[in-house]
């Protein structure tokens, strides 16, 4: 029987002091190129980062599995493609690919691998995106070695591995990484591993569900602006001091609402049919809101109330648009723009008492609104109040309104007072 020869067997105190070497000089990498990502990612939502240097027991582990024989005879570190760890933590499915995008912007990337795409549907695990990064040049600390003037050579393979997960994804990992990896399943332990992949896919489709309400709100508002543009720019075509400017209309993906029914699938609708020229059907909707039972609550009445006085304005029914903006302001007595669409539509009646009225009630629940300010000051001119409207269109200015019509109103006051003096 022939002997066994240990002589090219990796020495661990050996490993072990050379890592200890470059830790260091790891962290500081990590660190740095956290900072580039901190510094250029940009989300809607900015997400949060986890790092790690892959402890020297964890590295022991995983190069007597995957480079034994590297390890063995190497007198430098020998790396793995995870030893430098950072993780982006996203808080929707859509921020993943935009993060990956950002990252091949800014880094060379080596290797990217969706860890989801690997598994069936009978299989449990954390979905992840893992994007491996040569590491910039700006990113080497330098490191001496001690007692010399030498530096560390730097392993022409190391890498940093970026993880890009959502909250979940991640929650999930965490989870899985102290019920499975720190501990070892047996056959018998199948209905837990059942219960496993029933929790994964529950927190997939929460996932899921997140987006699509991320999504439903975005299309929402893109709506709701639009509604806006179109209820401004009539109040504007009446007003004495705007020019009409042409404005390109944003392209709006349409959208069919993820659970038909509800209030929010209505109110989609409703404002679809009032954005596409449909007063008439907008208005309906609207109405079968509010006649709806249970009766939403009044938070949801004043919302609803608002859109409806909007629809009933844009087809010039201003006594009908007057009683919602007057009950939706009732109904959310915080409800700032309820009042000042009241005080627009007093203004188009030449009621400009009653429209300083609004525009007042507005201004004391928000301050800061600079077109609620010029058009106080327009209605105070309409009265031949000149220095109230001098000092509201000096607040407009000071808030950041400065078009044309601010200036015009602005010179015909200076022109009036002077003539007054």
């Amino acid at each position: 029987m022939s002997e066994i020869s240990y002589v090219d067997l990796p020495v661990k105190e050996k490993i072990q002091k050379t890592y200890e070497l470059y830790e260091p000089f790891l962290n500081d990498i990590m660190l740095n190129v956290e900072k580039q990502l901190q510094k250029s990612i940009r989300l809607s939502s900015q997400p949060t980062y986890k790092t790690r240097v892959k402890s020297f027991d964890s590295y022991y582990k995983k190069i007597l599995r995957v480079k034994p024989r590297d390890v063995a005879g190497s007198d430098t570190l020998v790396c793995l493609t995870d030893m430098i760890g950072i993780r982006i933590i996203c808080a929707f499915l859509e921020d993943l690919s935009g993060v990956q995008d950002q990252i091949k912007h800014l880094f060379k990337v080596r290797e990217i691998e969706n860890k989801s795409a690997a598994q069936n549907f009978r299989e449990f695990g954390y979905e992840s995106i893992h994007v491996l990064i040569e590491i910039p040049q700006n990113c080497f600390p330098e490191i001496i070695v001690p007692g010399t003037d030498k530096k560390y050579k730097i392993p022409q393979d190391l890498v940093c591995e970026i993880q890009i997960r959502t909250i979940l994804q991640d929650a999930w990992a965490e989870v899985e990484h102290e019920l499975i990896y720190k501990s070892e399943f047996s056959p018998f332990d199948m209905p837990l591993r059942r219960k496993l992949a029933s929790i994964n896919a529950s927190l997939t489709l929460a996932d899921i569900i997140f987006q699509e309400i991320r999504d439903y709100q975005k299309k929402l508002q893109t709506e709701m602006e639009e509604r806006r543009k179109s209820f401004y720019g009539k109040a504007d075509k009446l007003d004495i001091f705007s020019e009409e400017k042409p404005t390109d209309k944003p392209v709006i993906e349409r959208v069919s609402p993820y659970v038909k029914g509800t209030i929010d699938d209505l109110l989609l609708e409703a404002i679809h049919a009032h954005n596409t020229g449909d007063l008439e059907r907008a208005i309906n909707i609207y109405s079968f809101i509010i006649d709806s039972q249970p009766k939403p609550d009044n938070i949801v009445l004043s919302v609803i109330r608002k859109h409806r006085g909007m629809a009933y304005f844009a087809r010039s029914d201003y006594e009908k648009a007057l009683d919602d903006f007057k009950e939706s302001a009732e109904l959310d007595p915080k409800n700032f723009r309820s009042a000042y669409y009241e005080g627009i539509v007093f203004a188009i009646l030449k009621r400009y008492n009653e429209a300083v009225l609004c525009y007042t009630k507005s201004l004391e629940l928000n301050e800061y609104q600079s077109h609620t300010f010029f058009r106080r000051a327009v209605a105070y001119y309409e009265m031949n109040e000149y220095e109230k409207a001098l000092n509201d269109i000096t607040a407009a200015r000071k808030l950041g309104m400065n078009d044309d019509s601010c200036k015009t109103l602005h010179d015909r006051l200076i022109e009036k007072l002077d003539m007054k003096m």
